[in-house]
């Protein structure tokens, strides 16, 4: 399926590294920023994150929660920036967290991946607790429009463990059947992704990451940067599925200001290319 998420975000990474920059506009970095914890300051920070990874990265991922606290204005914002972010060429991975059943869960995916909203993202990141079923069976339709998922598997919150650890394998195992199924002739990714944190080890969760699977489940991992893993051992933490892996840093880029998020976005380029080298 040449247009599949998957097949899209295989040539992000040809074209322009596995690097993704969140957009996290929380209330301290504003201020860092100079910006008033406002709408108008949200646009005026997720402009300047946009601006700076265009051409930089191939990714982005706005922090729903920090647009959702503001509001409808707020949400209006998201709007703006993520089509903006499209339009610049970039993947928008809309890092929501959503999971329901029924009418709920489509209703969720409509807002979020459908084509009538004002809303807009290629991947969208969802909880699996009500079952990895619920949401793979209802996302079947939104394959065939190039969009993905990102389910939560295994996290470094302490405080999700005892759930996390007592699914985890099974959400994995999902998820790498349903890439099976549904990947096109050829595709080394699939579009259905998982969210592995990059400071845990997966075998404290019932599950390894081996170079077995074909199409690779696509790995989406917080944790570079700030919290403490560093993008120099990709390979070491993640293994043979490192050259699938969306390396997400959000405050270690963003801290730099605006005047210095270009060359912080370069550096850890730079750190995560020689890594995967």
């Amino acid at each position: 399926m040449p247009n599949s998420f998957g097949y899209r975000l295989e040539q992000a990474f040809r074209a322009n590294g596995q690097l993704c920059v969140g957009i996290d506009p929380h209330q301290a970095l504003l201020e860092d920023w100079g910006l008033p914890d406002s709408a108008d300051g949200l646009l005026s920070f997720g402009r300047t994150v946009v601006q700076a990874a265009t051409g930089r990265v191939g990714i982005v991922k706005p922090q729903v929660s920090f647009f959702e606290r503001h509001g409808s204005r707020g949400f209006a914002v998201l709007e703006q920036i993520t089509h903006e972010a499209k339009d610049a060429g970039l993947l928008v991975i809309a890092d929501a967290k959503r999971g329901d059943i029924g009418t709920t869960m489509t209703a969720y995916l409509e807002a979020w991946l459908g084509r009538g909203s004002a809303l807009f993202a290629d991947a969208l990141t969802v909880s699996p607790y009500l079952g990895a079923g619920v949401y793979i069976d209802q996302f079947t339709p939104y394959l065939e429009r190039g969009k993905g998922l990102f389910s939560l598997v295994a996290t470094s919150n302490p405080e999700g463990l005892s759930v996390q650890q007592s699914v985890a394998a099974g959400q994995w195992a999902a998820l790498s059947s349903a890439n099976s199924v549904t990947a096109g002739p050829g595709e080394s990714l699939g579009s259905f992704g998982a969210v592995v944190g990059a400071t845990i080890a997966t075998q404290d969760f019932g599950f390894t990451l081996d170079s077995g699977q074909n199409p690779l489940t696509p790995i989406l991992a917080p944790g570079f940067g700030a919290q403490g893993a560093r993008l120099a051992d990709i390979k070491r933490i993640f293994g043979a599925y490192s050259t699938a892996v969306v390396a997400s840093v959000s405050r270690s880029v963003l801290e730099a200001g605006p005047l210095g998020i270009e060359s912080a976005i370069d550096s850890h380029n730079l750190e995560l290319a020689k890594a995967l080298s």
